[in-house]
């Protein structure tokens, strides 16, 4: 999904977007989450599954990862702006989280 630019979204578009997903909030510009796992393998193997999503769309969030804890973070850095391609890879990432593990 290379190309752009994509639809900009205002903070009430971001914010009902958001709604569907669990966990997800605005904050300094990006969507944000953080997922904990049991293990430190089961948040790597998620890294992994995550990575395949974000490769496949040529959209890569910035990713932090803690022991059992992974924060992801992204904005459509070529507008500097949340886009409807951050919701869309959101919605992806979710769907590779796992279980209730996945979504703390």
């Amino acid at each position: 999904m290379s190309g752009g630019p994509f639809k900009e979204l205002s903070e009430e578009e971001v914010t009902a977007a958001l709604a569907d997903l669990p966990g997800w909030r605005l904050g300094d510009g990006e969507i944000v989450k953080q997922y904990k796992f049991d293990t430190f393998r089961d948040a790597i193997s998620f890294i992994d599954r995550l990575a395949d999503k974000a490769d496949a769309m040529d959209h890569h969030p910035d990713l932090e990862n803690h022991y059992t804890r992974v924060r992801v973070a992204m904005h459509t850095w070529s507008q500097n702006a949340v886009t409807e391609r951050d919701i869309e890879l959101a919605r992806a990432i979710e769907s590779v989280a796992g279980g209730p593990a996945g979504n703390g």
